[in-house]
C-alpha cells in the first residue's frame, strides 16, 4: 500500500517540454523566458528543450543562456528526434542546461560565429571568435563539461556525433525517447542556484506550454520563405501606392509587410550585397515610376531584385530560398509592377474629360453672338465665351480651344446649313 500510494505521489511529479525545432531568434528567447516563468509559477520539477537547431543569433542566444543560468528548476537539453541536429547558437544553450542528452543518429557542434551581414575584416573576426570562446568556455566549465571540445567547436567549427559527444564529455546521456531519459536521469542530483536539486522524473507528467496567438504568428513570420515573400509584397505594395496614389489599400498593406519582413529578417543570417541589391532595384522601380524609360528601369529592377533575392543569405547559410521561388515572385512583381507602369502612363495621356479643361475640343451653340464675347452652351451648360475668328451670329457651332480663367476662348465652326 505505501509502495502504491509512493508511485502515485511520484506519477504528480510534472514538468514543461518546449521544442526548440527552428532558427534561434527573438522568439526562442521569448518562449523559453515564459517557459520558465511557467514553471516557476506552478512549481514544476524540471523544464526539458528538445532542441532540433541549424543555430540562430548569438545575442539571442546569450539572453537564453542567461535565463537557464539562472534558473533554480532544472533545466534538461536533449537533441531529439533521430537525425536532428544541435549547431551553432544551439551548442550554447545545450551546454548551459543542467542535464544535456542526444538521441541516436544526432549530432552537435560546429559553433563558429557569423554575422548577419556576411564576411568580415581578419581584425574584426578575430575579437568575434575569442569573444565566443570565452562565452562557450565559460558555459562549459561552469556545467563540468569539457571546455576543450567547446572551444574546437568555435574555433573549428568541429561537429561530434552522440557517441563521440558523450565519450568527451560533453553530453551525460544518449537516450532513445523523452520517457527513457526521463527514467535514466531519476535520482541524478544537479546544482541549481539554490544548492542541489533531486531530480525526480521517472514518473512525471510532460506539459507543453499553449503557444499564444502571438507566438504562433511570430514563429510564421520568421520562417525564411515567408519573410521573403512579405518582403516582397511589401515592395510591391508600396510601389504601387507610388504610382497609383490614393488606393489606400496596397500602401498599407505594403508597410505592414514590410513592417514584418524586416523584424523576420533580423532573426536571419543576412548578406549585406543581397540586401543593397534589392535596395538598388527599389530605386530602378522609384525612377521608373516619375520617368518614361518605357520599361527600362522595370527590366532593370527585376534583374536586380532576382540577383538581390539569390545572395539575400549568405553562402552555405541554413537559411536558403528555393530558386523556383525566387524567379516565380520576382518575376510576378516585375510584371505587376510594369504593368501598373504602363496604366499610369495611358492615364496621364488621356484627354480631360472633367471641369473646364474637358471642354477642350467640344463643340459649341452660340445662344448669343460673340462679338467677339457672348454666350454659348455646351455639355449641358451656359458658359461666357470669347471668339478669337471674328464675330460670330447666334445658333452657329463653335469649337473651344482653351480655357481663359472662366472664360472659354472658341473658333469658329464651318456651318454649311447657313
Amino acid at each position: 500500500m505505501f509502495l502504491a500510494a509512493g508511485l502515485a505521489e511520484a506519477r504528480q511529479n510534472a514538468g514543461y517540454i518546449l521544442n526548440i525545432d527552428g532558427a534561434i531568434g527573438p522568439i526562442t528567447y521569448y518562449q523559453v523566458k515564459n517557459t520558465l516563468a511557467l514553471a516557476r509559477k506552478n512549481d514544476a520539477d524540471f523544464i526539458m528543450l528538445v532542441m532540433d537547431t541549424p543555430g540562430g543569433l548569438l545575442s539571442s542566444t546569450r539572453k537564453i543562456v542567461q535565463q537557464i543560468l539562472a534558473s533554480d528548476i532544472p533545466v534538461i537539453g536533449f537533441v531529439y528526434p533521430k537525425g536532428s541536429q544541435c549547431a551553432s547558437a544551439g551548442v550554447f544553450v545545450a551546454l548551459s542546461c543542467h542535464i544535456v542528452a542526444m538521441s541516436p543518429a544526432t549530432n552537435i557542434g560546429a559553433a563558429h560565429p557569423v554575422t548577419l551581414t556576411g564576411k568580415q575584416d581578419e581584425t574584426m573576426e578575430a575579437k568575434v571568435v575569442s569573444d565566443t570562446v570565452s562565452f562557450i568556455k565559460s558555459i562549459a566549465n561552469h556545467r563540468g563539461r569539457n571546455a576543450g571540445w567547446a572551444e574546437k567547436a568555435v574555433r573549428e567549427s568541429i561537429s561530434s556525433t552522440e557517441t563521440e559527444a558523450l565519450k568527451a564529455g560533453v553530453i551525460d546521456i544518449v537516450a532513445d525517447s523523452t520517457t527513457e531519459l526521463l527514467a535514466a536521469i531519476d535520482g541524478k542530483t544537479v546544482k541549481v542556484n539554490e544548492g542541489e536539486r533531486v531530480l525526480n522524473t521517472k514518473y512525471a507528467r510532460l506539459i507543453t506550454p499553449k503557444e499564444s496567438f502571438k507566438e504562433k504568428i511570430l514563429k510564421i513570420i520568421a520562417d525564411p520563405n515567408i519573410a521573403y515573400i512579405l518582403l516582397m509584397l511589401g515592395t510591391l505594395g508600396i510601389f504601387l501606392e507610388l504610382y497609383h496614389p490614393g488606393l489606400g489599400v496596397p500602401g498599407i498593406v505594403g508597410t505592414v509587410s514590410l513592417i514584418l519582413a524586416f523584424f523576420a529578417m533580423h532573426t536571419l543570417s543576412i548578406n549585406m550585397a543581397g540586401l543593397l541589391l534589392i535596395a538598388v532595384s527599389f530605386v530602378f522601380f522609384a525612377i521608373e515610376a516619375i520617368t518614361p524609360s518605357f520599361g527600362l528601369f522595370i527590366i532593370s529592377g527585376i534583374i536586380t531584385l532576382m540577383l538581390g533575392s539569390f545572395f539575400l543569405f549568405r553562402p552555405m547559410s541554413e537559411f536558403n530560398i528555393p530558386y523556383g521561388l525566387i524567379v516565380g515572385v520576382t518575376t510576378a512583381v516585375g510584371l505587376i509592377l510594369w504593368a501598373a507602369v504602363l496604366f499610369a502612363w495611358r492615364t496621364k495621356k488621356r484627354k480631360i474629360t472633367t471641369g473646364m479643361e474637358g471642354l477642350v475640343g467640344e463643340k459649341a451653340r452660340v445662344v448669343k453672338a460673340l462679338s467677339p464675347e457672348g454666350t454659348v452652351f455646351v455639355q449641358g451648360e451656359y458658359w461666357k465665351a470669347r471668339s478669337e475668328s471674328g464675330n460670330v451670329a447666334e445658333n452657329d457651332t463653335v469649337t473651344v480651344v482653351k480655357a481663359d480663367g472662366f472664360t472659354l476662348v472658341v473658333e469658329k465652326t464651318n456651318n454649311p446649313e447657313r
